[in-house]
């Protein structure tokens, strides 16, 4: 089935809803400790699993579309329309006690994002899009991006070990750091993927990287990078697709530069 701005529209609102009430036990369930091991030293807390058990169920209810989400699957990732959920991006910094945490929910149409939300339930933000439309942060429009200067742009990244190895070697992203450092304004490591892009469809910050792979990390976010007038590629250039195995997001002219940097630096494998 396809769908025009007024069933997006439509499904926004909804999620909308279900998204306001799952920010109720998110804020109260901070700084609740590891549940689930994962792979690596990565977790899931308690709360993660029951806010996708209560935003599943809700959202498949509500709209009759499948949910694919972080910790229990789902709808395939392929199929012609899905949601695609993460109940806390930031699961490290929620268990902690920072608030740079949110809830990521995407809509996917035949693999494309075509709407995007991100809750941010500790500063009471609360992100909306659908491609082709503006950006809203609760409730209000905000302007398409301005053409700006990687100079004068912060750049948020994502969080990495010097000696880890996989697509995107530890020393691989040193080296791409190493490049942007001379050449951004600042750098900012936010522990949050969905954060950075958020921030950077919102203008916050000029761009974004992403080295991981994980669609429910990103969905969300391109489709509001990309309705603020954004471009979200891969490091290689390539458009974002789900199967991405990284994410660059800037204003246009912002990502252009990040990207001739990375591209610079070299092929990751030789790190």
């Amino acid at each position: 089935m396809a769908l025009d701005d007024t069933d997006l529209r439509g499904l926004v609102a909804e999620a909308s809803v279900i998204l306001d009430a799952a920010a109720t036990p998110f804020v109260a369930g901070h700084r609740a400790q590891s549940a689930v091991r994962k792979k690596g030293n990565d977790f899931a807390t308690e709360v993660d699993l029951a806010i996708e058990r209560q935003v599943v169920q809700a959202l498949e209810s509500a709209t009759g579309i499948g949910v694919h989400g972080e910790e229990f699957g789902g709808a395939p990732i392929d199929s012609p329309l899905v949601w695609v959920l993460d109940p806390i991006d930031g699961t490290f910094n929620y268990a902690a006690g920072l608030p740079t945490a949110a809830i990521l929910l995407g809509l996917l149409q035949d693999g494309v994002p075509v709407a995007g939300l991100t809750w941010l339930p500790f500063s009471d933000v609360r992100y909306t899009a659908i491609v082709g439309e503006p950006l809203y942060a609760n409730g209000v429009a905000q302007p398409a991006l301005k053409a700006a200067e990687l100079s004068d742009s912060i750049v948020g990244v994502g969080t990495f070990n010097v000696d880890s190895r996989g697509t995107f070697p530890g020393r691989y992203r040193v080296a791409v750091l190493e490049q942007l450092s001379r050449r951004c304004s600042r750098i900012r490591m936010h522990g949050s993927t969905g954060i950075d892009l958020a921030y950077t469809g919102a203008g916050v910050l000029g761009g974004a990287i992403s080295f991981g792979h994980h669609v429910w990390d990103h969905a969300a976010g391109v489709a509001l990078v990309r309705a603020a007038g954004g471009v979200v590629t891969d490091l290689a250039g390539a458009d974002w697709t789900p199967t991405s195995r990284s994410a660059l997001a800037g204003e246009p002219s912002v990502h252009a530069r990040i990207l001739e940097i990375a591209a610079a630096v070299g092929v990751p494998g030789e790190y």
